[in-house]
């Protein structure tokens, strides 16, 4: 579809808890501009939104999904998007594109956790918002009881456009408080019948009515001034007064609709065309370098990248929007980001999984292309001889961590090579291979986003992986001194291996003193790669071990320090010492010294009183206030300490450090407590002991694993 300028392509993306009648809403859209001839559903499967097979088979949206259409002269983008918070980064890429959200409440719960996570990121984005509350045929549809909920949590810029007459099974009579008229529908929904309202319902109306009106001059001094002459306004004043209010920020109205009986629909879509901006009326996109960059079909060609999907046996396709000038097909585009210049030989819009082909789109407008090898999410793509590199999208940090493993032999490569893939599609998914831990290590959203994962792995990638806990990255020291000497003595025919060291190790910490009563001759401090420091002495006299040879006795002492004598974790904070040993004019070498390095450090260590430290995390949860007291008992079952708490909103923000051992599925576990009502975000603090009796469990359990490795 093309031929539409600028300032007629509207962008609105579908937001709310899940549930909420989303994806059915866009498919009455599309019905109800005759893009389709019969509406599909959920139960059915047959929705144009959720067609992918994952979806099919849960029953909910998982993924966003671009789909257009056209109503009265305008093309309308509509981004359906998931109303799990596990698949934020579905939302806020969509959010990134969209100038318009449409916020659907469910009428018979109301404003749910979903609902209040999806708007922070519409306060962020500064979004033009409207509210839906759908649903209203409902046996428990309670619209008053939604409307207070929504203007309790959102503010009183909640403004009512319209209200049901009739909410519940017989829900058919809509009264529109903008321009004074009751909608009334028939059995099969879709155009209404218009009425003048009933008189048993007009004091009520004109109270909204004026209420509206007060709204909407109360942000502007102009409309302000005509209410004070003329005590009202016209429609078509209050329509272009909610449209910069919304513009701005400033007011969010309400409407009324059953998207499954398609009651309410068009007249949703018909306020969409009328009223709410386009993206040439939005401000102006900063640069990374901090310029701007006007919507403006004629200006230079821009597009940003804010989603990737791989299509089985077609290849990548990526998703843009065109944020200025009109980008053609064939045309060639610089990626600002790897200076790699990609054609786009075909743009696309899209219903669901159908690809239209057309020959171009202009700024404002959401499309599609295939094949962009060099391009991924938050690129920017600008004609040759600009520089323009949009802010990319923020995606939400991990919440969660778990371990990845074949469950097959030999195919490791096919996993990473998946793996990378999923992550190109999926900017909150991130993969590290620990070498420290041993294990790959998915960091994700939470159970659901793990399930999605697997899912993909074993439907689409054909393989079998199993998911294990992950490890703990310990840290391993020592509380005193000790000294320890080792000779390394092998003869087995031919030249053999000597080497004697003898080490004093201790605790390091800044500023301490060299070693009492040695003769330092050298001093190397080493920074380690995983924090803290081993700090190494040279105080041989007498020449007894060369010079040459003292490297390499570092060289044992660090590879000891890879796997501590504990539990195999990184050691650090510690001072060696190297004083005195022998040596053997014929047989001594570099690698009987470093033999001899490892196993004195061994030793030494052993005895200067051991201690495990781990990990601890700094957490905050945020959570409703009565949800407090059962999330501050499982604190303490993790060995938590609660540090504070805070207010922000409508919750509680609670303050805790807890040892990252005892996170582990803690977000089922939140979710299961807060029966989703709460989410949280955790990051890295400090190191702390582990306590005595855990410590030796944790070493016993090592030393037997050895064991067991050894003898096998």
């Amino acid at each position: 579809m093309s031929g539409f300028d600028t300032v007629h392509v509207k962008n609105i993306v579908l937001l709310g808890h899940s549930g909420s009648g989303k994806t059915t809403l866009a498919e009455s859209m599309l019905f109800e501009a005759g893009l389709i001839h019969r509406r599909g559903t959920i139960e059915e499967k047959n929705t144009v939104g959720d067609y992918t097979d994952l979806e099919k088979e849960r029953g909910n949206s998982i993924f966003s999904k671009l789909m257009h259409t056209h109503w009265r002269g305008y093309k309308i983008n509509i981004l359906d998007t998931p109303g799990y918070d596990d698949f934020s980064g579905e939302v806020i890429s969509a959010l990134r594109v969209a100038d318009t959200g449409v916020m659907l409440l469910n009428a018979s719960t109301g404003v749910e956790v979903g609902t209040d996570i999806i708007w922070e990121y519409t306060e962020k984005f500064k979004t033009p918002m409207i509210f839906l509350i759908n649903q209203l045929d409902h046996p428990k549809a309670d619209f008053d009881k939604t409307v207070q909920e929504a203007q309790s949590h959102f503010g009183n810029h909640v403004v009512l456009v319209q209200y049901p007459i009739n909410a519940g099974p017989g829900f058919s009579a809509i009264i529109d408080v903008l321009n004074m008229v009751l909608y009334q529908y028939n059995d099969q929904g879709g155009k209404p019948e218009k009425l003048d309202i009933p008189e048993a319902e007009r004091p009520k109306a004109e109270a909204l009515h004026k209420e509206l009106i007060e709204a909407i001059a109360s942000n502007d001094e102009g409309l302000m001034e005509k209410y004070f002459d003329q005590g009202e306004l016209s429609e078509d004043e209050m329509k272009q007064g909610l449209h910069m209010s919304m513009v701005r920020h400033e007011l969010f109205p309400v409407f009324c609709a059953s998207a499954l009986q398609n009651r309410g629909v068009a007249r949703l879509m018909g306020y969409i065309d009328n009223v709410c901006p386009p993206a040439s009326e939005m401000p102006a996109q900063t640069t990374r370098a901090g310029d701007t960059l006007a919507c403006d079909s004629k200006g230079p060609v821009c597009i940003f990248i804010y989603k990737t999907v791989n299509e089985t046996h077609i290849g990548e396709l990526s998703f843009f929007k065109v944020y200025s000038g009109t980008v053609k097909s064939g045309m060639e585009l610089v990626n600002e980001t790897t200076g790699v210049t990609e054609k786009l030989n075909q743009l696309f819009v899209l219903e669901g999984n159908k690809r239209n082909p057309v020959p171009e789109l202009v700024a404002g407008d959401i499309g599609a292309t295939l094949k962009l090898r060099n391009t991924h999410v938050n690129n920017t793509l600008h004609e040759k001889g600009k520089q323009i590199e949009l802010q990319p999208i923020v995606f939400p940090e991990p919440r969660m961590s778990i371990a990845i493993a074949n469950g097959k032999k030999g195919e490791e490569e096919k996993l990473a090579a998946a793996l990378h893939q999923l992550k190109e599609e999926d900017p909150t998914l991130l993969v590290e291979v620990s070498a420290e831990l041993g294990q790959t290590l998915l960091h994700c959203q939470g159970d659901m986003h793990l399930a999605v994962i697997k899912w993909k792995l074993e439907h689409n990638y054909h393989l079998d992986v199993v998911y294990a806990k992950p490890k703990i990255a310990y840290r391993e020291t020592i509380r005193s001194k000790a000294e320890s000497s080792y000779r390394h003595k092998k003869q087995s025919g031919g030249a053999g291996q000597f080497g004697e060291v003898s080490i004093r190790i201790e605790p390091w910490h800044e500023g301490m003193p060299d070693p009492n009563g040695l003769n330092v001759r050298g001093r190397e401090e080493v920074d380690l790669p995983w924090g803290g420091k081993l700090v190494y002495y040279n105080c041989i006299v007498g020449g007894v071990i060369d010079q040459r040879f003292l490297p390499s006795i570092l060289k044992g002492i660090m590879d000891k320090m890879h796997r501590g004598p504990l539990t195999g974790s990184y050691v650090r904070d510690v001072r060696v010492s190297v004083f005195d040993g022998k040596m053997h004019a014929v047989d001594s070498n570099d690698m009987a010294f470093k033999i001899a390095g490892t196993m004195a450090f061994r030793e030494a260590f052993q005895q200067a009183n051991p201690l495990l430290m781990e990990p601890i995390y700094h957490l905050e949860i945020l959570c409703p206030d009565e949800l407090t007291g059962n999330i501050m008992g499982d604190l303490q079952q993790r060995r938590g300490i609660v540090e504070g708490f805070d207010s922000e909103g409508h919750f509680t923000v609670i303050k805790a450090q807890v040892p990252h051992a005892e996170m582990y599925q803690y977000a089922s576990t939140l979710r299961s407590l807060t029966q989703g009502r709460a989410r949280f975000h955790m990051r890295f603090d400090h190191y702390a002991p582990v306590p005595g009796d855990l410590q030796r469990k944790l070493t016993e359990a090592y030393s037997k694993e050895a064991m067991e490795t050894a003898e096998t």
